[in-house]
């Protein structure tokens, strides 16, 4: 058996050295190079990334971009060359968007047989090789580019990595020639051990310029879209919003469980009638929280606290703020609580807070209750009773992945969210929801995950192959299925414009009905569990043999039809 030491080795030293744990993968025949290095790497019982195989490659993407989520830990990704990196270009788009960190690759021949040294198979001739498919991925990656040579790949790889750890975090794309892998590789004399990204934090001085704006304010409020992506963020945002009785609202964007929703400070998501008298908001995490983006929410000042508050990739953006802390969300919130606390904290005033504060998440709370009570009524299944028997039904460290459109306002109030990391919605586009729930799950294997998930979504997301992954990876989630047999948000954007035209007045809708398959049976192929749920009364049955399901390793569909 020969050994052999050549660009495929090259890169997995890459991937070990920038300490990533999977390679995700829909396979390409560019790769043998990466698999002969995998077969050593099994071979010798050397440390080094697993293989994670899929059959689509958004998917491979979406599996990168959860575990990373969870994780914070970058992930590899290598795709087939032109069309493999063009299908999983979704995925990449919603990784900038959700500023995720991975570094994906595919290849492409440079000699097209014409090396008489090198037998490069026909297919790259025959119209794999497009001429440069980083041209294609620009627009929605980081940074894309071509790997120059066989001599710069070892490092073109590091530097990927370590570039897409770098703020504004996101995917970085390499196109690496097969003649570059197939070329012999001499590793570096002194290999280097690549370090972290480092933290990055806010000026001193504008830390002291807010804490002395927050202590001074008779009125702050809180308004969060992603700060509790990062864990540390989650629990500094809490003590920030306790020391001084601060009401905590979501943004209407909001795409991570943020703050605990069960707590006195917490006045739910998209709620804005607090900042009427706000005279400041601390907009901690915010990519697009007013809307139109033109109107002002308050007369007060606004802080925007974000490592990246300005979005590059956004075509408008309008935060209104008047200051920034720009740096790592958890750092600048630790800095700015030590900031506070080193000045006398007004205990009166802080007190009169919570206690209007606690009033108004009561009340808040009772209108929440008031509302899942009345979806009682009847045997159809509103979705706030599916809402309901999931708060009763599921652990309480169950995670949440969110891909509804018109049901998703419903989920973000109603749905707890009480812990870090126990929310997730993604963005860049829909299909992506089963495969971002199965790198989520990957990451964290001991913890439940429930996709809530939309017909008319479900059907953009490669199911079957969403499905084989879980099988073969063994990755049980729960899929509920929120049936209403229609697009409607296709029909409320149509009814929107033509209020009173042909099709909302005959009620003739384009676009709008979904006659789709039983979703409960889908699953039946990898011997997963399903079941159609038509009846109230049978919700909280369902989701317990759902769970036990996955318990016991196997993916559940839970078809559940309900009443809009």
């Amino acid at each position: 058996m020969k050994n052999y030491l050549d660009g495929g080795e090259a890169i997995l030293e890459a991937f070990r050295k920038l300490k990533i744990d999977y390679i995700m993968s829909s396979p390409g025949s560019e790769w043998s190079p990466i698999w002969e290095a995998l077969a050593r790497q099994k071979l010798d019982n050397k440390a080094g990334p697993a293989f994670v195989e899929s059959w689509h490659e958004t998917l491979a993407v979406n599996m990168a971009t959860g575990y990373t989520l969870m994780t914070g830990r970058p992930q590899a990704v290598l795709l087939h060359a032109g069309v493999g990196v063009l299908q999983g270009s979704m995925g990449i788009h919603g990784a900038m968007q959700n500023e995720v960190p991975m570094v994906v690759m595919s290849g492409e021949s440079q000699t097209l047989g014409e090396d008489p040294a090198l037998d490069i198979e026909s297919q790259w001739y025959g119209g794999l090789t497009i001429g440069g498919i980083e041209r294609f991925v620009e627009p929605v990656a980081k940074w894309a580019r071509a790997v120059t040579s066989p001599h710069t790949l070892y490092e073109s790889v590091i530097r990927a990595g370590e570039m897409a750890q770098r703020m504004p975090k996101g995917p970085i794309y390499l196109n690496v020639a097969l003649e570059h892998m197939l070329h012999d590789w001499t590793p570096p004399a002194a290999a280097r051990e690549v370090p972290p990204a480092p933290i990055v934090r806010p000026r001193q001085e504008d830390v002291a310029k807010v804490a002395e704006l927050v202590r001074n304010s008779k009125n702050p409020v809180i308004v969060t879209e992603t700060a509790g992506r990062d864990p540390k963020a989650f629990s500094a945002l809490l003590e920030l919003a306790d020391l001084l009785a601060i009401a905590v609202i979501n943004g209407r964007v909001n795409a991570y469980a943020n703050f605990p929703t069960n707590h006195p400070l917490y006045l739910g998501m998209g709620r804005y009638k607090a900042l009427d008298a706000a005279d400041l908001v601390l907009l901690v995490g915010a990519r697009a929280p007013w809307y139109p983006p033109r109107r002002r929410p308050t007369s007060g000042k606004i802080v925007a606290v974000h490592d990246n508050p300005l979005k590059d990739h956004m075509i408008y953006q309008t935060l209104h703020a008047d200051y920034y802390l720009e740096g790592d969300i958890a750092e600048s919130l630790t800095l700015l609580i030590a900031a506070t606390k080193s000045a006398q904290i007004d205990a009166a005033t802080v007190s009169a807070r919570r206690q209007r504060w606690t009033r108004e998440h009561e009340n808040y709370v009772a209108e929440l209750r008031a509302a899942r009570e009345k979806a009682q009524n009847g045997s159809a299944i509103d979705p706030l009773s599916l809402l309901g028997a999931l708060a009763e039904v599921m652990p309480a460290d169950t995670i949440y992945v969110d891909e509804t459109i018109t049901h998703s306002p419903l989920i973000r109030q109603h749905l707890p969210q009480t812990t870090p990391q126990s929310f997730f919605r993604g963005s860049g586009g829909l299909g992506q929801g089963i495969g971002t729930a199965l790198g989520i799950k990957l990451a964290a294997p001991t913890r439940p995950v429930a996709l809530l998930i939309g017909d008319g979504s479900f059907l953009y997301n490669p199911i079957i192959q969403a499905l084989g992954a879980s099988k073969r990876h063994e990755l049980p989630i729960i899929v509920i299925v929120l049936n209403n047999k229609k697009y409607e948000a296709m029909r409320k954007g149509h009814v929107h414009h033509y209020p009173d035209g042909a099709s909302a007045s005959k009620d003739l809708h384009f676009g709008v009905t979904i006659d789709g398959p039983d979703y409960e049976r889908l699953g039946s192929h990898f011997g997963f569990h399903g079941q159609r749920v038509e009846n109230r009364a049978e919700l909280e049955g369902a989701l317990q043999s759902a769970l036990a399901a996955t318990k016991a390793g196997r993916t559940a569909i839970l078809n559940v039809v309900v009443s809009r």
